[in-house]
């Protein structure tokens, strides 16, 4: 496992897994304030990445607080920019930015914008939120890397519409070609976008195959299991191919007024009771939500 970043106020828990576990359920209850307080965002992307964010940050890569300061740290390029929330939250607990401040999304001259933004955050690697183009960024970073020797990995997180988009695969066929073993994507495959399925609006599958069919290792997973997702992270940092984690998930997860609903994919505005349901049904104590959404 590479070195990792530390939480702000680690758990209790002495199991990796329930470690992340903890790590997760912050993601999800921090998302939901702050889209509460923005009064807009996508709450279903970030409820059913947030098992991989966890993953991701608390475990696998090797990332610091420091950021750019560090030439060999792994990068990470969040092609889903709607995602945003998950990925402030997943930073506010383990170090790199304010837990309080990184509530602040989408407001006037905050750093937490709606999609991530490179000269706003000296954490985040890339600008993103134009679908398609995070892993094309990914690919170049990868083929960067090798070319000056450094030995660190890349790894990008995608939606599973955003694989309608034709940029996906040309980059697809582009980091096989390049042999970038380096290089993971994670599909974060909810199965919904916008206000429908990926079914209705675009088929997908035979996703694994077409993967396979352009020369990427792949393995597909339940996202929202921990161990599943470590496992299939490891095995990714030993291929010599460029590898894709197909991770199963559900939208919206953790909150059942919200799971599967297409809805609750983005440009949605909580109430505060809905944000008070969200939290509690997330296990949020009468502390928490107090810190999170009294603010």
């Amino acid at each position: 496992m590479n070195m990792h970043a530390q939480p702000a106020n680690d758990t209790a828990a002495t199991n990796l897994e329930d470690r992340l576990a903890e790590a997760a359920r912050f993601v999800r209850m921090h998302a939901i304030a702050s889209i509460y307080h923005a009064g807009s965002g996508h709450p279903g992307g970030a409820m059913s990445s947030a098992d991989l964010f966890a993953c991701l940050y608390g475990a696998e890569m090797n990332v610091w607080p420091r950021g750019i300061a560090d030439p060999t740290r792994d990068r990470f390029v969040l092609s889903k920019g709607h995602a945003a929330p998950a990925l402030y939250a997943v930073g506010a607990y383990y170090g790199f930015c304010d837990r309080k401040e990184s509530l602040n999304l989408r407001k006037l001259h905050s750093p937490f914008q709606g999609h991530p933004h490179v000269l706003d955050l000296p954490w985040v690697e890339t600008s993103t939120g134009s679908l398609g183009q995070g892993i094309s960024v990914a690919i170049g970073m990868a083929i960067g890397l090798r070319l000056q020797n450094n030995p660190a990995r890349v790894y990008t997180m995608l939606g599973d519409g955003e694989l309608q988009e034709g940029e996906v695969w040309e980059a697809a066929m582009s980091a096989a070609h390049h042999k970038l073993g380096t290089l993971t994507a994670v599909i974060d495959y909810n199965k919904l976008q916008s206000d429908a399925s990926n079914d209705v609006i675009m088929r997908l599958e035979p996703l694994a195959d077409k993967w396979r069919a352009f020369g990427w290792d792949v393995q597909e997973i339940d996202g929202h299991d921990i161990a599943a997702i470590l496992v299939a992270l490891r095995h990714a940092g030993e291929t010599a191919e460029p590898s894709v984690i197909i991770a199963h998930t559900i939208k919206g997860k953790g909150v059942p007024y919200m799971e599967n609903i297409p809805t609750w994919h983005g440009s949605v505005k909580f109430t505060r009771q809905q944000a008070d349901e969200a939290l509690a049904a997330l296990g949020a104590s009468a502390d928490e939500m107090k810190e999170l959404l009294d603010v």
